[in-house]
């Protein structure tokens, strides 16, 4: 089997597959705060391959994803002491079945861009992450990525504004009752999940504007969930996408 490891600065998502297969076996997400040793990341994968009841004997190939490079090297060390196999690190500069000219590209949104130029490429897609950031990756039919836009992450914008904010607690993200609220808590989910909806609609529609045609949308990242069933303008939900461009990507640079 190949385990699949998606590093980014919130969480870190695991993905087991058969060898060329995309269709995921199982998948958990840890969080990636706060720092842990290496004995500690030890403990904490071979507890989850228990939980999960996954043998750890069966792992044969390890591929790691990374857009935080402290965490990458005490991922790869953890793991190679459990399974003693040295993990392929992937990024923008490791080959793959698409073209893009980016010397800063992260290597979440690079599979995002694979993934959906192999699983979608009748016509151009749009990956919408709801990540740490919010980025929206557009890649054509003919495999040319044709360019990003990032903003401020959802969590990260609730997080500043309830951090600024005296006698708030918590806020769930969740669809409030109306659009206009009355008290300080459904106020707030208005301005983050429709706030962020018009964004991100605003922003397909400006994509496909600027590109004559109507992108493919596909949402992914730990917030999509929420979003996906307030619009029309994103066709597909996967959480698991980036770590099926992982996947890719692994077969292409083993």
């Amino acid at each position: 089997m190949l385990l699949t490891i998606n590093i980014g600065n919130s969480s870190l998502r695991f993905g087991l597959f058969n060898n060329y297969n995309l269709k995921c076996n199982c998948s958990w997400i840890i969080n990636s705060q706060p720092h842990r040793s290496l004995d500690e990341y030890i403990w904490l994968f071979r507890n989850i391959y228990q939980q999960y009841g996954i043998l750890s004997k069966l792992i044969r190939n390890i591929v790691i994803g990374s857009v935080v490079p402290p965490l990458t090297n005490i991922v790869e060390q953890s793991l190679y002491e459990i399974h003693k196999i040295k993990p392929i690190i992937v990024d923008r500069y490791s080959a793959s079945p698409i073209k893009h000219y980016s010397h800063q590209l992260g290597t979440d949104l690079y599979a995002n861009a694979i993934a959906a130029y192999m699983l979608y490429n009748k016509k151009t897609t749009l990956v919408v992450d709801f990540g740490t950031a919010l980025s929206l990756t557009c890649i054509d039919k003919h495999g040319n990525l044709q360019g990003v836009i990032i903003a401020p992450g959802v969590n990260s914008s609730l997080s500043a504004l309830i951090g600024n904010t005296a006698q708030l607690s918590q806020i769930e993200l969740k669809k409030p009752p109306s659009i206009l609220g009355k008290y300080t808590e459904k106020c707030i989910q208005s301005g983050i999940i429709y706030g962020y909806l018009s964004m991100v609609e605003g922003l397909i529609n400006r994509v496909n504007k600027e590109l004559k045609t109507n992108c493919l949308v596909i949402a992914t990242g730990g917030l999509s969930h929420v979003y996906t069933p307030l619009t029309k303008k994103i066709h597909l939900k996967d959480k698991l996408h980036t770590i099926k461009g992982l996947n890719i990507l692994f077969h292409w640079n083993k």
